[in-house]
């Protein structure tokens, strides 16, 4: 972890078609259906530690994917919102999350479990 334990988001991607690459920005909206401009998946939100950047991930933590995937079971608060955050249950590295508060997320906002 960086900045004396504080876990943070070090990028936010959306993925709005199948298949095409993601589009990388600074800052999103999150929703009960997920990241505005993303297509609906599984989850609405996916996260995964900065040692995994080639995933189609929403969420990339300045952490390992192994310490991220620690968090499982716990209720985040990322930047503005809450997630509810679980194991993929698949070959998949990293977590899936449910939202339960809508809200924004930026580039360097920290991960705090409630």
């Amino acid at each position: 972890m960086t900045d004396m334990g504080v876990i943070r988001v070090r990028a936010i991607h959306t993925f709005p078609t199948r298949g095409e690459p993601g589009v990388e920005v600074r800052a999103v909206r999150v929703t009960n259906a997920g990241l505005e401009g993303d297509r609906r998946k599984r989850a609405a939100v996916s996260l995964v530690g900065d040692d995994s950047p080639t995933t189609r991930a929403n969420l990339v933590l300045d952490v390992p994917t192994a310490e991220v995937e620690a968090l499982a079971g716990n209720v985040l608060r990322v930047g503005g919102t809450l997630l509810a955050v679980e194991a993929t249950g698949n070959a998949c590295a990293g977590l899936h999350a449910a939202v339960g508060e809508e809200g924004w997320v930026r580039v360097g906002d920290p991960v705090e479990a409630t």
